[in-house]
């Protein structure tokens, strides 16, 4: 019996969350990396690390620059013709007066740095991920993650509002976004919870050179507060009460509708819930020939289920031929759990998780071809099968793939000098005229725009690693930061691929060595 390598092997997920028991992935047909990815990134994801707590930056805060930036990517959006929209232009736009502010590059290199960028997962989505997290850092309703935007290669026009434009103007600027009076009264109390006006980028509106920064209501927390303060008169918000009545512009908005929409935003209840639905809008303000993928408003790839220390899950595989299994299919019990730490996301949605490993032992001849659960409570009701809808987890081919237990990260030093990089080692089972992998590298970029690398490599025979059964090896230098590969194999009669093969998800073991 040859051990297949780990992407064969299969984790489940169970989440205890208060008494419910539904599959909340029922909808969901695997593989889809897009959506994988997007939930696992909402829930499981870097990006909340510097949004939790609200935390101060720059006299704001990282939560208020997240928002400003994502409404400024948005605001390029034309209703009439279906162009612009949240699609990460602002990387091409940070000259422009409208987007004057160190917080509008930080939040870039922000973005850049968590390195989740991946060849179907761009900065636009991240943006609008780290607008969802700063909402809900500050204390804020949660705001349903969409995905699938497509970053622009060039600039959006120059149509973010500005302070010292009039009424019609805005209302125009938001008509265009597509949204109403009403709604763009709501929008901008929503928007403005957060954050204020600094002295240096805008002098016009915070005249007096000793002030930094004038935040637009008294508490950095997502609240009512910039709805009761500007109610009951005591707001201090510069725009407004400021110095310079031209650019009141929150005064104008609020009032232009005898202040109804923000007597009706007083209730916090209605003003998270009207926040959220606005926002969600606002992040899925996409050029009209995108499309995005249904909302994430739970761990989806997840069963929903009380908790249960009894709980027992077996992974059953059915082989290629069907030979070497009993009719009912392979199978391997988990023998650990691990718990799952969950974003702040999960946490304000009050889910906890424990995640079932397997390390299953497969034919190398007979391999596999689907793979599915069966979760039994051990209380005298019936198992539960959690088997992809009916279709099973389907290994469309097993003739080449990344073999993850061969695979290193290299970290070789030669005095001062040190270099790092990957061993990749792939198996594949054909007689091949040609195999190379593209690796995906995210932008190691300092400033924006932030693009990504994709570089072809040629594999090797590998000396080191003699065939096996029918599998041969194959390496190749790769670099270290590379987080997604595509391998291809050609052979006389036919080409095999593995697209999207996600590093990010195994443990590759660390190699330190001597050049």
């Amino acid at each position: 019996m040859k051990p297949l390598p780990q992407f064969l092997f299969a984790q489940a997920f169970i989440v205890c969350a208060l008494g419910r028991l539904v599959q909340s992935f029922s909808t969901f047909q695997w593989p889809n990396p897009l959506l994988n990815y997007a939930d696992r990134q909402l829930y499981e994801g870097p990006v909340d690390i510097l949004a939790e707590g609200c935390p101060p930056r720059n006299d704001s805060t990282i939560p208020a620059q997240w928002l400003r930036i994502a409404y400024h990517d948005m605001s390029t959006h034309n209703v009439d013709d279906g162009t612009g929209g949240l699609d990460a232009s602002i990387q091409y736009e940070l000259d422009r007066s409208q987007n004057v502010g160190e917080g509008m590059l930080a939040s870039l290199n922000d973005f850049n740095g968590f390195q989740i960028i991946s060849p179907f997962f761009g900065m636009a989505d991240v943006i609008a991920l780290g607008a969802i997290m700063a909402v809900a850092g500050c204390g804020g309703p949660f705001i349903p993650f969409s995905a699938g935007r497509v970053d622009a290669t060039e600039a959006g026009p120059p149509t973010v509002p500005e302070p010292q434009q009039d009424l019609a103007s805005h209302a125009e600027s938001f008509r265009r976004q597509g949204f109403t009076p009403t709604e763009m009264i709501a929008l901008v109390a929503c928007g403005h919870t957060l954050g204020g006006v600094r002295q240096v980028d805008f002098p016009l509106v915070v005249t007096d050179s000793a002030t930094v920064l004038q935040t637009f209501d008294t508490t950095p927390a997502f609240d009512t507060a910039v709805v009761s303060e500007y109610l009951q008169n005591t707001t201090q918000n510069p725009l407004v009460v400021g110095p310079n009545v031209t650019t009141r512009s929150d005064f104008r908005i609020f009032s232009s509708d005898g202040n109804a929409t923000m007597q009706s935003l007083l209730s916090p209840a209605n003003f998270n819930q009207t926040c959220s639905s606005l926002f969600e809008r606002m992040l899925n303000t996409v050029p009209s020939n995108v499309n995005l993928t249904d909302p994430i408003t739970e761990p989806f790839e997840y069963l929903v289920m009380n908790d249960n220390p009894s709980r027992t899950v077996t992974l059953l595989w059915a082989d290629r031929q069907g030979l070497f299994c009993p009719p009912s299919g392979c199978s391997q019990p988990s023998n650990s759990t691990e718990n799952v730490f969950f974003t702040i996301i999960g946490q304000m949605q009050e889910v906890t998780a424990t995640r079932y490993p397997f390390n299953a032992t497969i034919n190398a001849t007979s391999s596999i071809s689907k793979f599915w659960f069966e979760i039994n409570e051990n209380d005298g009701s019936e198992p539960i099968t959690v088997d992809n809808g009916g279709a099973g987890f389907v290994i469309d081919q097993d003739s080449v793939f990344v073999d993850v237990v061969r695979t290193e990260r290299i970290v070789a030093h030669s005095g001062p000098v040190s270099e790092e990089f990957m061993k990749l080692v792939v198996r594949e089972n054909s007689a091949s005229s040609g195999a190379s992998v593209a690796s995906f590298t995210p932008s190691l970029n300092a400033n924006p725009p932030f693009t990504p690398t994709i570089n072809t490599t040629d594999l090797q025979l590998d000396a080191s690693n003699p065939p096996d059964g029918k599998f041969a090896f194959f390496t190749a230098n790769i670099s270290f930061s590379a987080t997604f590969l595509d391998l291809t194999i050609s052979s006389a009669n036919s080409t095999i691929t593995q697209k999207n093969f996600d590093l990010t998800a195994v443990n590759l073991p660390f190699i330190f060595t001597s050049l």
